[in-house]
């Protein structure tokens, strides 16, 4: 019997300056574990006047992970934080009860060719934990857990798994695992997994009972501990999942929240210009979008 219980195709998106391809959320599955957020970006190539310019825009109650394939992107945040994030590495920014940050090609960059691929992911955060003091850390590729089993090469990008625990500092129970090969290869890592847990192919090709999935699809798994697939040479897949919150999430824009009462203090606030500033970046701050009927669920 098929363990896939849930086949996600990429949706294209429009993020102001630059299309994405759109994971989650889902309509059918809002959330897999505590991740609420995953977009796809690129691969795209920019050419010397066009630039990634994502202005000052606050986030409450979630953490960003920002993870790049190709490509570089300048994290500025309220915070003061004023970083380049490079293939490989991992920003992750907290912003409990509010931050505002911004995201732009760097400025040696601005006049010339470049590339942009990646992934920005959204983890909410439990519910204890909404109203937290805003937090950033940046990790370089070289501090992540990596080691190869039977021909297969495993990176924990995030939170805890096969006995290994990341340096990104999470605050539930998580995991982000990238997975590539050169060669066929059978992969089971079931035991390694809890909670709910989905599969994200980037490139390559899956075989699990029979059929062959390909880039651009999440496949969620109906177990997580009988998570076993095959994977074809040059393929890098992405696992990620944990234990889901007991509380449904409410997101509106770049707003989570267990209460809708709190979102709609933080849509107030946006527009009253209460958020915290950027000291380093005092561009025109990205405006709330337009009402829509209902923000969207967890499941």
């Amino acid at each position: 019997m098929s363990n896939i219980q849930l086949i996600i195709e990429e949706r294209a998106a429009d993020i102001g300056n630059f299309l994405v391809g759109r994971l989650l959320p889902f309509r059918k599955k809002r959330m897999v574990g505590p991740f609420i957020f995953i977009d796809h970006m690129g691969p795209a190539i920019l050419k010397e006047y066009q630039n990634i310019d994502v202005g000052p825009h606050p986030h409450i109650g979630l953490s960003t992970l920002t993870y790049l394939f190709e490509g570089s992107m300048m994290h500025r945040d309220s915070l003061g934080t004023e970083i380049e994030i490079l293939p490989g590495a991992v920003n992750w920014m907290t912003s409990g009860k509010g931050i505002v940050h911004s995201e732009r090609t760097p400025e040696y960059l601005r006049t010339s060719e470049k590339h942009m691929h990646g992934l920005q992911i959204w983890v909410a955060l439990p519910k204890e934990l909404e109203f937290m003091e805003p937090t950033f850390t940046h990790i370089e590729k070289e501090d992540l857990p990596f080691w190869e089993k039977d021909g297969v090469q495993y990176k924990l990008i995030a939170g805890k798994a096969f006995g290994k625990v990341s340096p990104v500092p999470v605050h539930s129970e998580l995991y982000f695992i990238e997975i590539k090969n050169d060669k066929d290869a059978k992969v089971n890592i079931g035991e390694h997994l809890y909670g709910e847990s989905a599969l994200y192919i980037l490139e390559g090709a899956v075989a699990s009972d029979g059929n062959v999935y390909e880039p651009k699809q999440i496949m969620v798994a109906k177990d997580a501990t009988l998570c076993e697939f095959e994977i074809k040479a040059n393929t890098t897949v992405y696992v990620f999942g944990g234990n889901p919150f007991p509380e449904e999430r409410h997101i509106y824009w770049n707003f989570v929240a267990t209460d809708k009462k709190t979102i709609e203090r933080a849509k107030s606030d946006w527009n009253a210009k209460r958020f915290p500033t950027i000291p380093n970046d005092q561009g025109a701050l990205v405006p709330l979008p337009p009402e829509r009927k209902e923000g969207l669920k967890r499941k």
